[in-house]
């Protein structure tokens, strides 16, 4: 009789039995929802961690979360190489090794707003954050170059005296360009905002808020912090001369 020779029972098992390295795996999958998926995703490590398997049993953690962290570390890599092509880029535009790095270390300072937007859309800081942090870095660097450029410019080819009435000038003419492109960005991605915290916009959505926020922080640094930080230790860069002149100069001396 058969449960002479074998031991039968009614059990539940798999539909398919799926083998992988010459091993057979089961998948268990999950949603995340209300929270951070990088921190059940560890909160979940750090149980399994805990568990003993019978031998020959192994358990590995696959999935959204593996690929968000491989996001996140190329996200990494470009992003240092990014910081160092804009602070390049600073130098070049400024030809001041002084006011590179003055603008470069007051580039955080536009992330504020974009902290404290993520915090307030729950305080979930995913890969969408991640890129709307460097867009908001980028969007900062830009408006800076602006500014400063302009001021160099006045001082170079308006003869402007460099002082309190300068800088006063230099903002006001620039104020309405950088509201123009705020603005348009902020116009553009507010739909995102309003409407964007829908299943499908798990990228967009944060990224979004993050930029919005940011804007704001960004425009108040480059109209009200730069212009006074340029009048503090800016005196005397708008007089290096572009390439383009030297000859120039060189034939009015002979």
């Amino acid at each position: 009789r058969l449960n002479e020779v074998a031991d039968v029972r009614i059990v539940p098992t798999p539909n398919v039995i799926k083998r992988e390295g010459g091993s057979r795996r089961i998948d268990i999958q999950a949603g995340v929802e209300g929270r951070d998926l990088a921190a059940v995703a560890q909160d979940v490590q750090e149980r399994l961690d805990t568990m003993k398997f019978p031998l020959g049993y192994h358990v590995l953690l696959q999935g959204a979360y593996v690929e968000l962290q491989s996001a996140q570390e190329n996200l990494r890599t470009f992003a240092i190489m990014a910081m160092g092509g804009v602070f390049l880029l600073l130098q070049l535009s400024f030809r001041s090794w002084r006011l590179a790095i003055l603008s470069f270390l007051t580039l955080p300072s536009a992330l504020v707003g974009g902290v404290l937007a993520a915090f307030a859309a729950g305080g979930l800081v995913t890969l969408g954050s991640l890129v709307g942090f460097l867009s908001v870095l980028g969007i900062a660097a830009r408006n800076g170059i602006m500014m400063i450029n302009h001021f160099q410019h006045l001082e170079r080819y308006e003869n402007e005296v460099f002082g309190m009435d300068l800088v006063l000038r230099g903002a006001r003419e620039r104020l309405r360009p950088i509201l123009m492109t705020t603005g348009a960005t902020a116009f553009g991605i507010l739909p995102l905002v309003i409407y964007g915290n829908l299943p499908g916009h798990e990228i967009e959505y944060p990224m979004a808020v993050v930029i919005l926020g940011g804007l704001v922080t960004s425009t108040l640094l480059n109209l009200f912090v730069v212009p006074a930080l340029y009048l503090r230790f800016g005196a005397g860069t708008a007089t290096i001369q572009d390439i383009g002149t030297l000859p120039e100069l060189a034939a009015t001396a002979d």
